[in-house]
């Protein structure tokens, strides 16, 4: 393979994986904001903390969209079906309460941190633009992860949800960058 061609491919990989990142972040917005809908009612104390998280995800979104944007690239196919599914899940996970909904985000963002850990050392070399938007984002998505993680002590909720939810973080991923 060629310069030209090695570089073709690695702009190719950055640019589906903006565009997974992209629909993934629009997930997480819809995650949450069925969380915030139900959480009135069964973990008012969240709401706040879950409204801050979604405004951090919409951030997120709108970074991927505008590198998205700058490369010319259409958002991904599974962009509506991530927002679909992130609704439902925040809808159903937030009439379970505050577990219900600390589990589903820690184990959201358990996968989550993985992948654009492994996302940075893949596009490290090849794709600057790409690792400076993920890097972007990390932070807040460890906040996510460690505030919420730290109110959790087992229980049916974690031990349920956790292994789910991340099993279907996981295919979602992997579809989107299939799709």
């Amino acid at each position: 393979m060629d310069a030209l061609a090695a570089e073709s491919t690695d702009s190719d990989l950055g640019a589906r994986i903006l565009k997974v990142n992209h629909a993934g972040e629009n997930g997480a917005v819809h995650i949450y904001a069925g969380q915030i809908l139900v959480a009135r009612l069964t973990a008012p104390s969240l709401v706040a903390e879950l409204r801050e998280f979604r405004s951090h995800e919409e951030r997120h979104r709108a970074i991927f969209a505008a590198e998205l944007q700058r490369r010319g690239r259409p958002r991904c196919r599974s962009y509506v079906l991530c927002a679909l599914g992130g609704y439902v899940l925040g809808l159903v996970t937030g009439l379970f309460g505050r577990i219900a909904i600390a589990a589903t985000t820690v184990a959201v963002e358990r996968v989550v941190l993985g992948h654009l850990k492994t996302q940075i050392s893949q596009l490290q070399t090849s794709d600057p633009a790409a690792v400076q938007a993920i890097e972007a984002i990390v932070a807040d998505e460890q906040q996510h992860h460690d505030d919420l993680a730290a109110r959790l002590n087992g229980g049916f909720w974690v031990r349920f949800l956790e292994p789910v939810v991340a099993a279907s973080t996981e295919t979602v991923i992997w579809l989107g960058m299939k799709l």
